[in-house]
Formats: C-alpha cells, structure tokens, sequence
C-alpha cells in the first residue's frame, strides 16, 4: 500500500524509543543531542511526530518479540510518521523488519551514527512504496562512536567500549556490535567530565565487554580507571558487567582503596556448572568465578554483587543443573539476573549435539534462580539495617517518597524534599526493603 508522507519543515518533531541495554540507551541520547543541536525538536509524550526512531534489542527471542511489538504500536500511534527501525535487531534481521508494514527505513549498527545526516537527505515529501534497508558487514565496521545518556541529570550512562570477540557459542552479540573496540582514555575522560559538569554525579562505565577495553588504543582497563578516579569532583562511579576472567585482583583492589568508585560488581557467570560453561565457550571456570566473589567480599564485605545467570541451554542436563544450583546457592551475592536460553539463528550451539531442554523446564529453571535471587537479595538488605551508606536521591516522586541507592545499592526512601534532588546525603539504613529493586543491570 502506497501513502504519502508530509514534512511540514526542514526541523521535525522527533521520537526515540529504545529497548534492551543501557549502552542503547546512551546512544540514543547522544543522537537525540545530536539532533537537537541541528534545529529539530524531540516529540511530546501523546503528540504526533514527523520521523519515529526505535533503537532495538536483540539478544534473545522475546526481546526480538518485543521490537516488533513496538513496531507495531509506533506506528499505530504515528500513522503519518517516518518509521526508522535500527539497533542489534536491524543489524541481524534487517530482512525480516523490512516485511513488517509501516516500517520505512531500517538502518544497520554503523548506519545508525549517521542518523542526523540521513535525516537531514530526506526530502520533504516522500512516497513510500517499499521499505529501504541499509546495513553494513557489522565485523568490517572499526569506528567506535562515543555515547553517554543526558536524560538523567543524576545518573549518566557513558559508553567505554562496543562489540565483542568472543563468540560464545549461544549469542549473537559479536554478529550485532561487532568487533571488540574502544576510544582513548583521553576521549572518556572527557566525556566524563562533559558529563559532570552538565550536573551527573554518577558515572556508569557501559559496553559490551568492557574489561576487553584498550585493544583498539594499546591502553589497559585498569588504567582507564585510575585516569577517572584522578578527576576532582564530588561524583561517584560504577563499573558495569565484567567479565570474570577480565576482572582482575588489581581492579577489585582499584575499586577498594578508591575515591569515586562505588562497592558494586556485576559479573556474568552464565552457569554453575563447569560442564556447560565448556559448552557454551566460557573463558572461566566456577573456581575461579568464586574467587573473584570471595576476593570482593574480603576487600569490600559490603559490595553488593549482581550475577548474570542463563537457563536451559542445549547440554544443561539435570545433573548439570543440580551443580549449577547448588554452586549458586553457596555464591555470597546479592542478586540475579536471569535470562532463559533461546535457540539462536547463525549460533555454533546449533550444531551441537546435545540435551535440548524442554521449554516448560526451561520455565521452571528460571523461576527456581527468581526465587534464590530474591532470597539473597532480601538477605543482603536485611544484613544492612543499621549500616551507615551514602545516598543520591533522584528526581522521582511517588506517594510522598523520593527514592535513592547507597554506594553498594541499596534502594532506600524518605519524604519527598525537592532540596535533596541530585545530592548526597550520610545516612543510617533503618528498615530497607528489597522488594523495589529492579531485576535488572545498569549496563
């Protein structure tokens, strides 16, 4: 079906919506800053935009399941519009968004950093017959473009590193991001400062692996965190997910004897089971898993440590998962971050042969980790009644309370006072409550 599209003027009102990870979410912003500074306007919640951005997820089926949702409702909701569709799902299936009707661009992972110039070659009206697609062999792409998030005043997502060489035999990411690269320590600690001064007192060091940091620029992780930790300034800093084989002693000590950076670690383990941690290209084992947990606790008893936990891959079989259980329950972290396996196109899990898990115990595993993961998470609040923590207090309102996390994360309240916003604050945790803390990263 053919429609005619309007463009009133040479500047639009422009809507994003981006799903999955924070590192999307930095981009956005940075390409929504992008925009603004060419005379274009960010649509208002409920009004009617010109050119519609989704920034998809694609690290399993049902986020796949959910762009496409999305899809649909943007466009449901902006008949008129320019639909551009882009993100890790548009790199992997540009095809398939193509055949979804409504959609009229599709642009791949490099192709998305010339957002402001591909908006600004689109003529003023447009007959849209077919969608246009285009992408680029993500593993060829070496530019790394920088990215922090400025929606949130208090918070600020800065992006340290993009794509991945490790190809772990269940994920797409490498085919999506690409290859493992990085700016210079230079570039982020200037970012980081742009960030600080626009009013950001914390700092959230985002990528796809961003241990694998300094392979484009000969430099190391552990000195990019010194470089940041030597700014002056009142602000804090968390490290995102890292893997364990890169987070070294010498980082977790860093962390320790360190100005800014905040008691809190996230670090996928994928599985407790040796056996399947074979399988799926893990470049650790669970001992050595469990040291770096025991190392923190030994430096920093009250870090709080989040876990990325996968269930039901082909080869988990019910002994593997006994193991895996049982390794998880003897962890000292503090929550988890469940994902449930879905068979993946262009994956060497494919070709495996191996146990295939039936979905329904697929379901019942990752229910299993949901329950252990709140008992932990409740313990480690529990553990903290009377601890003495710092708090930034956030803008949100809800029934009279402003919210705000401690350096090890601990989401705590009071009564709203617009005088605290973006401030810290020495308090005593009274009575904390773990049921209000998302099940979720910050990467």
């Amino acid at each position: 079906m053919q429609k005619k599209l309007y463009l009133c003027t040479r500047f639009m009102k422009i809507s994003f919506t981006t799903l999955g990870c924070k590192l999307n979410f930095a981009e956005s912003s940075a390409l929504g800053k992008a925009l603004l500074e060419r005379g274009h306007t960010r649509a208002a919640k409920g009004e009617q935009a010109d050119i519609c951005v989704i920034n998809t997820c694609s690290v399993t089926d049902a986020a796949d399941h959910k762009d496409r949702q999305m899809i649909h409702r943007i466009r449901r909701n902006n008949p008129n519009a320019i639909l551009i569709v882009t993100g890790c799902y548009a790199q992997l299936k540009p095809d398939e968004i193509a055949h979804i009707e409504g959609v009229d661009y599709v642009l791949g992972q490099d192709e998305k950093f010339r957002l402001p110039e591909f908006i600004r070659s689109l003529e003023t009206s447009v007959e849209r017959q077919k969608t246009r697609v285009f992408t680029s062999p993500i593993r060829e792409v070496d530019n790394f473009y920088g990215a922090y998030s400025k929606d949130d005043r208090t918070r600020c997502f800065i992006k340290v590193q993009d794509g991945c060489n490790y190809f772990c035999s269940y994920c797409t990411i490498p085919l999506a991001r690409g290859k493992s690269r990085n700016p210079s320590i230079k570039a982020v600690v200037a970012q980081a400062q742009e960030a600080l001064q626009g009013g950001a007192k914390e700092l959230i060091l985002s990528g796809v692996n961003i241990g694998d940091f300094g392979r484009s620029t000969g430099e190391t992780f552990i000195e990019l965190l010194r470089a940041l930790d030597a700014i002056e300034g009142d602000f804090r800093i968390r490290i995102s997910s890292c893997e364990p084989n890169l987070l070294s002693d010498e980082i977790i000590d860093l962390v320790a004897n360190s100005r800014h950076f905040a008691p809190h670690f996230h670090i996928p383990l994928q599985s407790g089971s040796n056996t399947v941690l074979k399988i799926m290209g893990r470049r650790y084992t669970r001992e050595l898993f469990a040291e770096r947990v025991a190392h923190i606790k030994r430096v920093m008893p009250h870090a709080f440590i989040g876990v990325d936990c996968m269930v039901g891959v082909r080869g988990e079989t019910a002994e593997c998962w006994t193991d895996y259980i049982d390794f998880i329950e003897s962890l000292p972290v503090s929550q988890l971050h469940v994902f449930t396996y879905s068979e993946r196109a262009n994956t060497r899990m494919l070709e495996m042969e191996l146990e295939v898990v039936p979905q329904k115990e697929r379901e019942r595993r990752s229910k299993q980790l949901h329950e252990i993961s709140a008992r932990k998470t409740e313990a480690f609040y529990r553990a903290h009644q009377g601890y003495e923590a710092i708090v930034l207090w956030e803008s949100n309102k809800k029934d009279g309370l402003m919210y705000g996390y401690t350096e090890n994360y601990i989401k705590v309240s009071c009564p709203y006072d617009r005088a605290k916003v973006n401030k810290f604050e020495r308090i005593t945790v009274q009575h904390p409550d773990s049921a209000d803390i998302p099940d979720d990263t910050q990467d």
